[in-house]
């Protein structure tokens, strides 16, 4: 892959974490408070039941667990603990907390993918974890031990999806769009019970709650796992959770464009420094990325290939 296609198969992969930055701000401003399993719940299935609609294909074999293993990780647990953490903490700070998910993703690449451990691996993770501390922490920060538990729970969530699918790859003659139903589908039937078991159902809902849940599962979920799981077919394990470092960046500037937050210098110096790190854990023309897997004797070594 050339230098300029991987610039731009990562540019726009990351328009999916920049989506899920606006997570924080919908979350706060448009949506019925305290409901984060509703908010999962409508987010992940409505989406994932009209793609299965327009695909009409279910998975085979070892592909149903397989299913239902990532979506539960990429979607259902890791979007009550995305929700969970956007209503405890301000969303710069939950944002903050996840973005140890590549500090995950490198250690479990190394164990299920063979990935070798480089050291512009860990200088990335920790250039990029200074970069969103001081990107979004302010001198009023708020910390709540449930919100802080909630976001290094979905990070180690996300950050085990990510590897998992790489492993895996996708089943062969397989689209990306049954691909991402099956997930979406299997999160919302995983989250629907709980939902109903531990939340009580809003007494009525505003045209803001409609338009916020809308937008979350249309360009949120439907939209935004679409261009993610794309990504991660072209994209090393690591490099692509390197570019959900644009959640932050988000987060931090709708804050500064809707919520009346300050962008300060050392704020704009934290966000050189996650744009920094994002590109120098980008793979390199010559260092190809795999293409996008599919299931045959080949995954594993198309796994092990992919280094950043």
């Amino acid at each position: 892959m050339t230098s300029q296609r991987l610039a731009t198969t990562s540019a726009v992969t990351a328009l999916a974490p920049a989506v899920w930055g606006s997570t924080y701000l919908i979350t706060t401003e448009f949506l019925p408070p305290d409901r984060p399993l509703l908010a999962s719940t409508v987010r992940a299935l409505p989406a994932g039941l009209i793609l299965l609609a327009a695909t009409r294909v279910l998975p085979k074999g070892s592909w149903w667990w397989r299913a239902i293993v990532l979506g539960v990780l990429n979607i259902g647990a890791f979007f009550y603990f995305l929700f969970l953490a956007a209503y405890h903490l301000p969303g710069g700070v939950a944002a903050l907390v996840m973005s140890v998910q590549p500090m995950i993703v490198l250690l479990l690449g190394a164990v299920l993918l063979g990935d070798r451990i480089k050291p512009v691996h860990v200088a990335s993770c920790l250039i990029a974890a200074a970069g969103v501390a001081l990107l979004v922490l302010q001198p009023h920060a708020g910390l709540d031990g449930i919100g802080v538990v909630a976001g290094l729970l979905g990070a180690l969530s996300m950050a085990a999806g990510i590897v998992l699918t790489k492993r895996w790859g996708r089943p062969e003659g397989v689209t990306l769009l049954t691909f991402t139903g099956w997930q979406l589908t299997v999160g919302g039937l995983f989250l629907l019970p709980i939902t109903l078991a531990g939340e009580p159902l809003p007494d009525h809902l505003t045209w803001g709650n409609v338009g916020g849940f809308a937008y979350l599962g249309i360009i949120g979920a439907l939209v935004a796992y679409v261009l993610w799981f794309r990504g991660l077919s072209r994209l090393p394990a690591l490099a692509a959770s390197f570019l959900s470092f644009a959640s932050p960046l988000c987060a931090t500037i709708l804050g500064y464009l809707f919520l009346d937050q300050s962008l300060r210098p050392l704020q704009l110096l934290g966000a050189a420094a996650v744009v920094g790190a994002v590109v120098l854990a980008q793979p390199r023309a010559g260092k190809p990325a795999p293409p996008a897997a599919t299931e045959s004797p080949a995954v594993g070594r198309v796994a092990n290939d992919a280094r950043v």
